[in-house]
């Protein structure tokens, strides 16, 4: 699979842990919705030109409202990759238009497919595979397809806490990728702790699913907003690395930020051969400019010296 080649290996700022700069962030991506992109004036005063954008598709945001997002970042030199969601496209007929939108009005060929965050789905559509398995992003020019991944479970798909339907549901996208000829990859729900993301992740390999990995990391943020986000999308074991920072009162009063769990998984990729964990996927749940700026001072080739909103 061909990374992004946007960031160049520098020495690491100082106090960085090492091996964060040089290696984990080749490949880096972050994540916007439309009404927060909106506040942003120009991109380009925040990201490396090429960075792969994750437009996040809510229930209730207008298809008119993610287009124009991306055909935003595309005009601006981004790579815009926007969710498509199973349980919001009512029929075929839906999806094809929202395709056929992305790639004629906003030159995007490539997405994010996922079933959603809603229980109910408003049509057909309950799963990305009921998607995928219409043939119509093939049809579109769609060459590079990302699907979710969960580390620490996904009670949507296995209730009862288990992993047997959600690591079929893997297999099948990995089978339909390689008759398809599409670049595919799972991105994966933020995480605050190695070592539930790096059991996963052996597990995959022993059931025989080699698709590459963009791990979810949660930019800086205050410790209150992160530990709201990670209840509310079902992060588990490794809240409590958040939990054990907010007793200690040294660390209370100052920003999140991933150094520490990148490396960790930094020391697991230099002992693990082939390692799976290709990028990561950034977060930005303490402001886009936030986690800009953290990433221009970890030795982001192309970003502004000073990230500006």
């Amino acid at each position: 699979m061909a990374l992004l080649s946007f960031l160049r290996p520098r020495p690491a700022a100082a106090g960085t842990p090492p091996g964060v700069a040089r290696d984990l962030l080749e490949g880096v991506s972050i994540e916007v919705m439309p009404r927060t992109a909106a506040k942003v004036a120009d991109f380009r005063a925040l990201l490396p030109r090429g960075t792969r954008v994750y437009v996040a598709h809510l229930d209730g945001t207008p298809i008119d409202d993610m287009v124009a997002t991306a055909r935003r970042l595309t005009d601006e030199g981004f790579r815009a990759m926007p969710h498509v969601p199973a349980r919001l496209v009512a029929d075929r007929a839906m999806l094809a238009t929202w395709l056929s939108r992305y790639r004629d009005e906003a030159g995007v060929d490539q997405a994010l497919v996922l079933a959603g965050g809603i229980a109910r789905p408003h049509g057909a559509f309950a799963s990305s595979m009921d998607l995928l398995g219409t043939g119509l992003f093939d049809r579109h020019g769609f060459t590079r397809l990302h699907v979710a991944g969960h580390p620490e479970g996904n009670r949507d798909i296995d209730p009862d806490g288990g992993s047997r339907a959600v690591d079929a549901a893997l297999a099948w996208k990995q089978d339909l990728a390689r008759r398809s000829g599409a670049d595919m990859a799972i991105v994966t729900q933020f995480a605050f702790d190695a070592a539930p993301v790096i059991a996963w992740a052996g597990r995959l390999r022993a059931a025989g699913i080699g698709l590459p990995i963009h791990l979810g990391v949660a930019g800086p943020a205050k410790l209150q907003t992160l530990i709201r986000f990670a209840v509310a999308c079902g992060v588990g074991p490794s809240l409590r690395v958040l939990e054990r920072r907010a007793l200690d009162m040294r660390k209370l009063l100052l920003p999140y930020t991933p150094d520490e769990l990148l490396a960790a998984i930094g020391a697991w990729r230099a002992r693990t051969p082939d390692c799976p964990v290709a990028a990561i996927h950034l977060f930005p749940l303490g402001g886009i400019a936030a986690t800009a700026e953290w990433l221009a001072a970890r030795g982001a080739a192309g970003a502004p010296a000073v990230a500006q909103a």
